[in-house]
């Protein structure tokens, strides 16, 4: 327009075209370079599944533990909290009945915001996103705005609690059809339910968020026609310890939950495969199952432990008591490395210390070949398993697994005059040198690594200890104990029962109060064995 006023393309048209292309042209570079200049993030829609963290599906895993932004209801299991990035920025939605602490527009504006800045966002939802879960609203402004999105689908309650309590919801001589219903209904207004044709239904009927409805959905059902001894069950908080099922008919269902009483969340199951459960009934053969066992082990080495009490069926806490880091001034260790061909002996008294150890090995720049024919002592199972990942073999284990037995068997085998390196925690087991010293060996007792204790910010540990939620606790070490002890100040520590490898752990978690159990060895496998033992003695 400028070129038109002051006639330089006046009766030019070619001129005129020539100028126009070249706008359009700058227009469009100008709107790529802003738009590549604005950060656009992703949100991922994320079903989390009824609670058991098993039942996490593995790409729901996989972004979790990629967001940098998760948006959580409360009807996620524990577990599958707990693994949600440390760095990421986490906001509770609430979301469970009767307690909607954000409401639905604030959310859908929360996930545009986050993403607006750039942000990988998890929306972690119970169950399945797309089944009464209103993943669909969440997504509409997203749309709207074309922001990024994926849909990881979740493992639904109305499937897998069914399941978990030995009710198949189809079955050939029972059912051929499934139909799962909302039982939500507004405070003091009626349910809103065709029952006349759910009634006339013949397959299973499934009913999420139908506690509070009970009554209405017993009485709609029968008055539509159904017979009145149709079985009926109710199951509450389903694949967890508080797993509970109550079997009868649609007109004694309610009579019987007011006598054995049901917490939510809990769904409701009508039709004939009811009456499978006590024959197909399966979690509560577990040895575990009804128990949560808390596991206090430090992060990178509490899976296995975590694993094998599942395999078992506790529902398990993962919450590290304890996290360990290597010391910022490594000088005295690389002073060692440099000269490990003058040390007879190399004692490791944990995991952690060896996996320290070889990472400054080859930050040092040097690698097991400087190691030459020095000879390798561990403290136990844990620790000879963390030397042959890495193609090593102990030529010293002791008989009882802790730091005292170490040195004592050690120093009965040593000739005297003997140097021995120790790279370990910085506060370790003091007798452990002196037996050695004793012996009349050198011994350089280097830490190599700090443990700092840790506090949850997403359970309540002591007020599940409290309640009565959490059977037991699992500890490795005095120090976990310690650490345990420091995130849950004004526990009342009689109420803790604490299955313990070893003595010193033992004594740790009596001095402190706790009913104190220990294992006959100190071996993971062990450790579950007496966690099953206490059960049973229950």
């Amino acid at each position: 327009t400028g070129g038109y006023k002051k006639g330089t393309v006046k009766g030019n048209p070619e001129r005129a075209e020539s100028l126009g292309r070249d706008l359009a042209i700058k227009l469009r570079q100008d709107y790529r370079k802003e738009k590549e200049q604005t950060p656009v993030g992703k949100v991922w829609l994320v079903g989390a599944g009824p609670s058991d963290a098993e039942l996490l599906t593995l790409k729901a895993k996989r972004v979790l533990e990629q967001a940098e932004v998760v948006v959580y209801d409360r009807l996620v299991g524990e577990s599958i909290l707990l693994m949600m990035p440390e760095a990421a920025e986490k906001i509770d939605a609430g979301k469970r009945s009767g307690n909607h602490t954000m409401p639905q527009e604030q959310m859908n504006e929360l996930l545009l915001k986050k993403a607006q800045e750039g942000k990988c966002v998890v929306r972690l939802k119970g169950g399945d996103p797309f089944l009464f879960g209103r993943g669909g609203e969440e997504l509409e402004l997203l749309a709207k705005h074309n922001i990024p999105f994926e849909v990881v689908p979740g493992v639904t309650s109305a499937i897998s609690v069914p399941a978990y309590n030995g009710i198949p919801v189809t079955h050939r001589d029972y059912a051929s059809s499934v139909h799962i219903i909302t039982g939500h209904k507004k405070k003091d207004e009626p349910l809103n339910l065709d029952f006349t044709t759910l009634a006339k239904l013949e397959g299973t009927l499934v009913f999420l968020m139908g506690v509070s409805a009970l009554p209405d959905i017993c009485a709609g059902l029968i008055n539509a026609g159904m017979e009145k001894d149709m079985p009926a069950a109710i199951l509450q908080k389903g694949t967890t310890a508080g797993q509970k099922r109550i079997v009868a008919t649609v007109s004694t269902l309610e009579e019987e939950v007011k006598r054995q009483g049901i917490e939510t969340p809990a769904i409701i199951v009508v039709g004939k495969v009811c009456t499978l459960a006590e024959k197909f009934g399966w979690y509560e053969e577990l040895p575990l199952a009804g128990w949560k066992v808390l596991v206090t082990r430090p992060k990178e080495l509490v899976s296995r432990t975590a694993d094998k009490l599942r395999e078992k069926g506790a529902e398990v806490l993962e919450l590290p008591a304890i996290r360990t880091v290597p010391m910022e001034d490594q000088s005295r260790l690389y002073q060692a490395m440099d000269q490990l061909e003058t040390y007879q002996w190399l004692v490791f008294t944990s995991p952690t210390g060896v996996r320290v150890f070889f990472e400054e090995l080859i930050r040092h720049g040097k690698d097991i070949r400087a190691m030459g024919k020095i000879r390798l002592a561990v403290i136990g199972e844990g620790t000879k398993k963390a030397l042959k990942e890495r193609g090593l073999l102990a030529d010293f284990v002791p008989s009882v697994y802790d730091g005292d037995t170490l040195g004592k068997e050690l120093s009965e085998i040593l000739s005297g005059g003997e140097k021995i390196l120790i790279p370990r925690a910085e506060k370790g087991n003091e007798k452990l040198t002196e037996f050695l010293a004793q012996a009349g060996a050198e011994v350089e007792d280097i830490p190599t690594y700090q443990t700092l204790y840790e506090k949850s910010q997403l359970i309540d540990e002591k007020k599940e200890f409290e309640t009565g939620q959490i059977s037991c606790a699992v500890f490795t070490s005095a120090s976990t104990v310690k650490g345990f002890v420091e995130g849950t100040k004004g526990l009342d520590y009689s109420k803790v029962k604490a299955a313990c490898i070893g003595r010193q752990t033992k004594a740790a978690a009596e001095s402190f109060g706790m009913k104190a159990y220990m294992s006959e060895k100190a071996t993971i496998d062990s450790l579950v064995k007496l966690v099953e033992d206490m059960k049973r003695s229950e």
